[in-house]
């Protein structure tokens, strides 16, 4: 079906303006798993600026039923390809359309899931980017904002949330009370045997709500997430001035979601993996109170305050992404939150920098909504809240409330462009933010930050991007002023810090007096951008590098440790450090680390390193010396801690110790605080599986104890990584085969797997498959969920030919969107590793 084209929305907009939405939606056929559709029955109405003409609707249905325009019906013909024409309008009309709609099982419009654990059907609604008319005929896209009034029938056992507070009219009869106007994309209904904890706040009805098989952990996690909830609403009412506008807060942790998250409003979608079945560190705390900051920030950025076009998506998920730190932060619930952003979303961003899918942060024409979705990343999230903070390094926090709040009353409940938000921070800042914009926004790419120590004084240096580091990039030379700090240690002892403003030219700043002697004792390194209050690659010199496993232990300040992580995992991709020297660090600091915010994403990431940068036949020897540190830190940590639960999982995944693993994967010996609990045993689990000490029928008795749906995900990621012939061709057969039937995630959890083999030979047969089969999975797998499946599932085999083969598959002209970009994504981070490996690791000339 035709994505819908920037030229066809401003067309349709300056045409037509939407009075209202009312939706029946009967799903009494939920709870059948042979049903594959639903009933929706839909009256929009609406005005037409020029009466005569024409425009059209936009409708995915299995069928059709009936559909009629001013009481008039429509010939079968006026609907084709998603799209019902509607011609000569009067001046005011009224649309009505019934039709059967599918049950969808990739995360989009209506997806339905059945849970292993008691057989229960679970709805959500996600109707982000352009799901929506697979639900409801209507007028998609952001611009044509309406109220929508919603009622469902559903079988009798389930309730039903959505955006207008619900309430049972009768058994399986739900009526929505009518919202305030909405854009399409964030229309949800969330129909099931959903169970609910209740609460109020300042007034406001708070919910949340869960699977039934999940009650203990939302019980047990409920007051904990109404708390944070009504903090989070006291903080952004003093910080916009602008009371919550939407009615109830509802938040529902559903089951096989895209996303992290889903800033409906009134109903915000969540993962339920953020209900933890077992032990959380404080940092896994810490990512769910932030994403619930971030949802709530978009009631106000991008809700109340809509972009007009995809191509302003960064005046919603940039907001979002910078007002959940400081949210987080200003309320105490979080102080460290600033250190979670630098390890979990600036390698995200940067990984996406270094690639030649870059782009800018603002500006690009999105031509269509499908072109829009595949700059949903890295950039638009986190380097757009990292361009907020230097914003505001530039106009001052006050000037930059006082815009926002004028550009939030100015535009509520409605949309509104990069220009109006600039505008508004322009007039209260009074600055030309032109340059500004230019720099930050408009243009890709990313300044090298370096510092050295020249006699008595600290020279920090700019470089900007060449055309090798943003491939993509035909501009990248604009001039972003940094606000940033570098700082100077010598035995863990913090020796200077200094504040720095760089433009074009380097900067020399005399260091303090009692600098001076440190350093000409012998100052052991330089950190530039410490407290990462910047957006920048940082060059460390060779000396910093050489001490930085000394000297990074004894580091106080955990931002300036977390900036160093991530420093030299960003060298390491760029291929200016060799990954042994990535993995020295982990083995000096990582054991010794406390705070769990730089323990886990390290943690998480070593494996991926070390298989990726580092030739196979050096690649046991690397992972032992990371499972010896953890093994270690286990030992030392207090007994149930934070750092010894990290250690574990460390232990769990990479531990080549098959005796330890089976006590484990038996329940006994068990690390405190991990007995019963199902996640850590599945880490086991996959570490056995993976080196071939379980068979399938043993993988049969795991699953057999953890009937749920996480166990049943688990179990597919386990039975793909067993490293015999017929269990690698069953995978493939899963992964790639429609009538297997399987749901998003569950072919994302049987891709996380597939690649594991002891040897490659066993795995290059497929590599040649994966690209022959790629062009075809877009045929039952919507664009939301593809571009995930088809990076997740991209060839870990790290060879030319692999190479050579991602080349030739993105010459062909039949790429989705979605597939496009995922293979872009995919062959971007195998040539990083080939060329360290290449430089690194040089293969014996003879």
């Amino acid at each position: 079906m035709p994505s819908l084209t920037y030229d066809e929305a401003v067309a349709r907009a300056a045409l037509i303006a939407v009075t209202s939405y009312t939706v029946d939606l009967d799903l009494t056929s939920g709870d059948d798993e042979t049903a594959p559709t639903y009933r929706s029955y839909t009256v929009i109405r609406f005005t037409c600026r020029r009466p005569g003409e024409g425009t059209f609707a936009d409708l995915h249905a299995t069928e059709v039923v009936s559909m009629r325009l001013n009481g008039r019906p429509l010939p079968p013909e006026a609907w084709t390809a998603g799209r019902l024409t509607l011609d000569d309008l009067a001046a005011d009309n009224v649309l009505v359309v019934e039709a059967q709609m599918p049950w969808r099982r990739d995360g989009q419009g209506l997806h339905r899931a059945f849970d292993p654990a008691d057989g229960a059907a679970y709805v959500f609604g996600h109707f982000f980017l352009d799901a929506a008319p697979s639900v409801t005929v209507c007028f998609d896209q952001p611009d044509l904002k309406a109220p929508w009034t919603v009622s469902v029938s559903t079988p009798r056992a389930w309730q039903v949330i959505g955006n207008g507070i619900s309430a049972p009219t009768s058994l399986g009869r739900f009526e929505l009370t009518p919202t305030a106007a909405l854009s399409t994309y964030f229309v949800t209904v969330c129909a099931g045997p959903y169970v609910s904890v209740r609460g109020h706040h300042d007034g406001i009805p708070l919910a949340v709500h869960a699977r039934a098989s999940l009650r203990a952990e939302l019980e047990r996690d409920a007051s904990r997430l109404l708390e944070v909830t009504g903090i989070f609403l006291d903080a952004f009412h003093d910080l916009f001035g602008i009371r919550y506008p939407f009615g109830g807060y509802d938040q529902v942790f559903v089951p096989e979601f895209n996303a992290l998250a889903m800033e409906n409003p009134g109903c915000v979608v969540l993962r339920d993996e953020l209900l933890f079945r077992g032990r959380a560190t404080d940092d896994e705390v810490l990512r769910r109170d932030s994403t619930i900051a971030h949802e709530m920030a978009h009631m106000w950025f991008g809700d109340l305050v809509t972009m007009q076009w995809w191509d302003d998506l960064w005046l919603n998920e940039s907001f979002a992404e910078y007002l959940a730190a400081r949210v987080l932060v200003s309320t105490g619930v979080h102080p460290d939150a600033w250190v979670n952003v630098t390890m979990e979303r600036r390698p995200w961003g940067y990984a996406a920098e270094r690639a030649p899918s870059t782009h800018p942060v603002a500006g690009r024409p999105a031509v269509d909504a499908m072109t829009a979705l595949h700059d949903f990343d890295g950039i638009s999230y986190a380097k757009g809240a990292a361009a907020l903070r230097q914003l505001i390094e530039y106009v001052g926090d006050d000037a930059f409330v006082a815009g926002v709040r004028a550009h939030l009353t100015r535009h509520a409940f409605g949309n509104a462009t990069m220009a109006d938000f600039l505008g508004a921070i322009a007039a209260a800042s009074g600055r030309d933010l032109g340059p500004w914009g230019d720099g930050w926004l408009m243009t890709a790419g990313r300044d090298t930050l370096s510092a050295r120590i020249r006699d008595t004084s600290l020279e920090v240096v700019r470089r900007q991007p060449v055309a090798a580091e943003v491939p993509a990039v035909v501009d990248c030379s604009a001039q972003r002023p940094h606000s940033t700090d570098v700082a100077g240690y010598a035995e863990g002892a913090e020796v200077f810090r200094l504040s720095v403003t760089l433009g074009a030219e380097p900067v020399v700043v005399p260091l303090p007096f009692a600098a001076v002697g440190a350093v000409g004792a012998g100052a052991r390194v330089v950190i530039p951008n410490a407290s990462d209050l910047t957006w920048a690659a940082v060059d460390l010199d060779p000396d910093t590098i050489a001490a930085l496993p000394d000297e990074l232990p004894c580091i106080v300040d955990a931002q300036v440790r977390a900036s160093v992580w991530v420093a030299v995992l960003d060298a390491v991709a760029r291929g200016a450090l060799t990954p042994i020297a990535y993995v020295d660090l982990f083995c000096a600091a990582w054991g010794v680390e406390e705070e769990t915010a730089i323990l886990s994403p390290v943690a998480d990431r070593i494996a991926k390193v070390i298989r990726a940068f580092i030739p196979g036949d050096l690649q046991e020897v690397q992972l032992a010396r990371v499972a010896d540190t953890a093994a270690a830190a286990l030992r030392e940590a207090v007994p149930g801690s934070g750092r010894a639960l990290a250690a574990a999982r460390v232990v769990a995944a990479l531990s080549a110790d098959i005796r330890l693993l089976r006590e484990w994967a038996l329940g006994l010996g068990l690390p405190a605080g991990l007995a019963g609990d199902s996640d850590f045993l599945w880490i086991v689990v996959e570490n056995l599986a993976a080196r071939g000490e379980l068979s399938a029928a043993d993988l049969e008795r795991f699953a057999h104890d953890d009937q749920t749906l996480q166990g049943r995900l688990n179990s597919l990621k386990a039975r793909a990584s067993l490293p015999d012939a017929a269990a690698k061709e069953w995978a493939w057969e899963q992964l790639t085969s429609r009538e297997a039937d399987h749901s998003n995630y569950e072919l994302n959890y049987l891709a996380s797997g597939f690649w594991r083999a002891p040897d490659e030979t066993d795995l290059r047969p497929y590599v040649e498959r994966f690209f022959d089969v790629v062009p075809t999975l877009h045929e039952w797998i919507g664009e939301d969920a593809l571009s995930t499946v088809v990076l997740t599932a991209f060839p870990e085999v790290v060879e030319e030919r692999t190479l050579e083969l991602s080349a030739q598959t993105l010459t062909r002209t039949d790429l989705t969107p979605a597939t496009r970009r995922a293979l872009v994504d995919g062959d971007w981070a195998l040539r990083e590793a080939l060329v360290s490996r290449r430089r690194f690791f040089p293969k014996d000339p003879a």
